[in-house]
């Protein structure tokens, strides 16, 4: 008897326990209701707040397409475009709807272009046409989308151009600087050569002033040029010449060497 009550005990607490869960269908009721609560308060730009009642229905209904794709609009609405392309990527694949399809990838085109994606959001737009090939908005974004695609190509051409010309530029005005510098080199090396000609001019000049100082015969009375004898030397040339003509040779020969200059070796 005892054990009869324990079993009525368990299986009236079990009962009462499940009763109180919801079940399948009514978890699916309450996501449509958030959703209806979430679109309300979209439509009144509450868009914060659209956002949590959308999570919620997701929340009772992680397959609820709608739900995914209402979200993502509430976040592209508040300016977080990244996080809304990953809920539209999500609610693309999961929607069968053709029509459906379209308006996602025609927002995630939109949430590309605020990105400046123009790459990303051609290819959206695409696919958007792909489901919808009627939709005029969507034919004029992907235009927008493929002009602004080719201004960003070009502009990045032009740039990576300029940097290539910049750098040509760098380094030819790096050459002219080395050229530069081997010009000052050498023009420094070639007045250092004329600076040490100009320093040889003045020892010559030096040496000359030198040895007219050191010849103080010279400085005061004029040489004799060779065979220009007085007459006292010729008579007493012509006296030797009879007796020691080599004698007489040897002395007409200092004679004649005492007038001539003295040359120096210049120092290079």
């Amino acid at each position: 008897m005892k054990r009869n009550s324990l079993i009525i005990v368990f299986l009236t607490f079990t009962t009462l326990l499940f009763a109180q869960q919801p079940n399948k269908e009514q978890l699916e009721r309450q996501a449509r209701q958030e959703v209806r609560d979430g679109n309300e308060l979209y439509n009144q730009l509450k868009f914060s707040d659209a956002e949590v009642a959308y999570k919620k229905a997701l929340s009772k209904n992680p397959n609820y397409n709608k739900a995914a794709y209402n979200l993502g609009n509430a976040i592209y609405q508040q300016g977080r475009n990244k996080e809304a392309i990953a809920n539209y990527e999500l609610s693309a694949k999961a929607t069968k709807d053709k029509m459906s399809k379209a308006e996602i990838f025609h927002n995630m085109g939109n949430s590309f272009m605020k990105e400046k994606q123009y790459a990303q959001a051609v290819e959206a737009y695409k696919n958007s046409m792909r489901n919808n090939s009627k939709d005029d908005e969507t034919r004029y974004n992907l235009a927008l989308a493929q002009k602004l695609l080719k201004d960003q190509q070009d502009k990045d051409n032009k740039d990576n151009k300029d940097n290539k010309d910049n750098k040509d530029n760098k380094d030819d005005k790096n050459k002219d600087n080395k050229d530069k510098d081997g010009g000052d080199k050498d023009k420094k090396e070639d007045n250092k050569d004329d600076k040490d000609k100009g320093e040889d001019k003045k020892d010559d000049k030096g040496d000359e002033k030198k040895d007219d100082k050191q010849d103080p015969e010279k400085k005061e009375q004029p040489q004799p040029r060779p065979n220009q004898l007085s007459p006292d030397q010729m008579k007493q040339l012509l006296e030797a010449m009879n007796n020691e003509e080599n004698k007489t040779q040897q002395k007409m020969n200092e004679k004649k060497a005492k007038g001539k200059k003295v040359k120096q070796e210049k120092d290079w």
